[in-house]
């Protein structure tokens, strides 16, 4: 099986189960998953996520803050009252 037919076969159910078994680190059946296991149900996650989901519903979207360089808001508060922002 190839890794088109590999991904055409992952269901919305077995998605689920593969982002589940990731969250816990074990299968239903309570066997730890290695760490081998865990980057290929990842890889799988990511790939039907990437072909099926937008990018604001993928695992791990933050939403863009607006231009982090952007200061026009700020230039009319006195200097003492800009927050200062983590980079």
């Amino acid at each position: 099986m190839d890794y088109k037919q590999l991904l055409d076969s992952i269901t919305p159910e077995v998605y689920g189960n593969l982002k589940r078994v990731i969250e816990l680190g074990k299968f239903p059946d309570g066997r730890k998953l290695t760490a081998e296991q865990r980057e290929s149900c990842m890889q799988g996650v990511i790939a039907y996520e990437h072909k099926y989901l937008s990018a604001t519903e993928r695992t791990g979207y933050v939403p863009p803050k607006g231009d982090s360089c952007d200061t026009t808001e700020m230039q009319d508060a006195p200097e003492a009252e800009k927050p200062l922002n983590w980079v």
